[in-house]
């Protein structure tokens, strides 16, 4: 091989060893921001710890394209490790279920937390796929007495400059080991009471196991 050959060829070489390299000092940079961010902390007030979880579920929306690609077992992951920690499900599950979770045996309340929970996230993982960089979460001023059980944080999601925000609340429930998101308003509509009126219809027409298996039976169509 001659002199110049060598050249080009060290030139190819060099030159997608700076690309590998600069994509790799991305990736860290990338890994750097999730895992120096602070993690949300329970124990802080309410409107901080909102925004913490949310700050660190954008990062990660925004920095992986599985969940862009709308890959289901990806974002079932993304959920179980950034959102769930916070949430108080089973909370949430018996107040959707009402007077019915008294009737429910501990393996059919197991059973239709998990269902319920698939549901949800069926439901919402379409607009986890719509997050991009110009997606961010504001808390808006919050009033609550100091030593209050039981909270709302209210919160703008702003997509882009050029749209109307979409308003989102969280309630809280302080419990002994801290803050607990238990239910959620989008737009005005909150997610138990959403589900309430569908839980009762569906279980005084084919009782609890029936509620469990039509929420597994429409979580397996998609």
């Amino acid at each position: 091989m001659n002199s110049a050959a060598l050249l080009n060829d060290s030139d190819r070489f060099f030159g997608l060893s700076k690309h590998l390299r600069l994509v790799t000092v991305f990736l860290a940079s990338l890994l750097l921001c999730v895992t120096a961010m602070a993690k949300p902390n329970p124990q802080d007030d309410p409107p901080k710890f909102v925004q913490d979880v949310a700050d660190e579920l954008l990062v990660v929306l925004k920095s992986d394209p599985q969940v862009r690609q709308q890959n289901v077992a990806r974002i079932n992951e993304v959920v179980e490790q950034y959102i769930m920690p916070y949430v108080d499900f089973e909370r949430t599950t018996r107040l959707a279920a009402g007077k019915y979770w008294r009737q429910a045996t501990p393996e059919q309340r197991q059973a239709l937390s998990e269902a319920f929970k698939n549901t949800l996230i069926r439901t919402y993982s379409g607009a986890l796929t719509k997050v991009d960089n110009g997606t961010n979460m504001e808390v808006l001023p919050y009033r609550a007495e100091a030593d209050a059980k039981d909270v709302v944080v209210r919160s703008n999601v702003v997509q882009g400059a050029n749209t109307q925000p979409i308003r989102v609340d969280y309630r809280l429930r302080l419990e002994p080991e801290g803050w607990r998101i238990y239910d959620l308003n989008v737009e005005n509509v909150w997610l138990i009471q959403n589900y309430r009126n569908q839980f009762a219809q569906e279980i005084n027409r084919s009782g609890i196991d029936g509620l469990i298996a039509a929420l597994n039976q429409r979580n397996s169509q998609n």
